[in-house]
């Protein structure tokens, strides 16, 4: 995610779709499928499915519309589905209809190819190392968490497992990073409190992991404080949150003026995410001295990105 918009996709949740075989049989049961029956093994099958239904949704929006948001739903509709989306085996024809695994499998495609982001499948997560797991993890309701996470577990060392989720967090995005923060800290038991406990001491990393499990002992230092300021909005951000709650997380229900006083130090912290948050409150911000201070500040860390070259 390269820049805040009002329009961009919050994350979805995760979707169940049944195993390769069952999707290609659900094609090759299509009622579409006709003369237009694909040829080939369910790899070969199942690409031409989607492609097809790419070609046959792309030439008519309203179809396309219906179908996104059956899935961004995850509710039936009432009413008559449309013969065309009946026929490419996208939707369930009982009344209210909703999406079939096709329609899940399809449409999870074509948002992926617009919107820039992969919804993940549960169960799909198993072999992937700590970073894409945090990363996949990022929009899981907390019992499909548990359950994905259950998965990625078996037949690993639960010391190890924790370790290698905690080397992670200095490098992954915001939100992965408060995945994990959240994972360790409650899923892993002790193991994952010790592997926390030894990173407070990391510059930033530490004073984000100390304000997230609340340990007051660990205090930030005056150069971290804007760093954990913006990596607590930014995951906010990530997520795609309302403005209103990323400009609170930093504005802690502080007046105007002071919240001035705290944007202008964000240019120091030297986080990833500081030009998008700061334009958040460029753009959304009711306080035009909060607006002024915010615009002064994205100059100041304009300056500062040039001067470190």
């Amino acid at each position: 995610m390269s820049s805040y918009d009002d329009d961009t996709l919050p994350l979805q949740p995760p979707i169940r779709l049944p195993d390769k075989a069952t999707l290609a049989s659900a094609v090759r049961a299509a009622p579409m499928a006709g003369a237009l029956q694909p040829e080939g093994d369910d790899t070969e099958v199942l690409a031409f499915w989607a492609d097809h239904c790419r070609k046959r949704l792309a030439g008519d929006e309203g179809l396309l519309l219906e179908l996104v948001r059956l899935f961004l739903s995850r509710e039936p509709l009432r009413g008559k589905a449309s013969p065309t989306l009946t026929g490419l085996g996208l939707v369930r024809q009982a009344e209210p209809y909703t999406l079939s695994w096709l329609g899940l499998w399809v449409a999870r495609q074509i948002i992926a190819e617009t919107t820039g982001q992969d919804i993940p499948v549960m169960g799909t997560l198993a072999g992937a190392d700590a970073a894409a797991l945090l990363h996949g993890l990022r929009s899981y309701p907390e019992s499909e968490r548990g359950e994905e996470l259950a998965g990625w577990l078996e037949g690993r060392d639960e010391q190890a497992a924790a370790d290698e989720i905690a080397s992670v967090l200095g490098t992954v995005s915001p939100l992965s990073r408060a995945v994990g923060v959240e994972l360790l800290s409650t899923a892993f038991g002790e193991e994952g409190r010790r592997a926390l406990a030894r990173l407070l001491e990391e510059p930033k990393l530490g004073a984000v992991i100390a304000a997230r499990t609340g340990r007051e002992e660990r205090q930030p230092t005056p150069d971290e404080i804007a760093w954990v300021l913006v990596d607590m909005a930014a995951a906010l951000l990530e997520f795609g949150g309302e403005t209103g709650e990323v400009i609170e997380s930093i504005a802690m229900g502080m007046k105007p003026e002071e919240q001035a006083g705290t944007i202008a130090i964000l240019a120091f912290g030297d986080h990833p995410w500081t030009g998008q948050v700061l334009r958040v409150f460029i753009d959304h911000h009711p306080d035009e001295r909060v607006v002024a201070a915010a615009r002064k500040a994205l100059r100041r860390l304009r300056g500062l990105a040039d001067l470190r070259g």
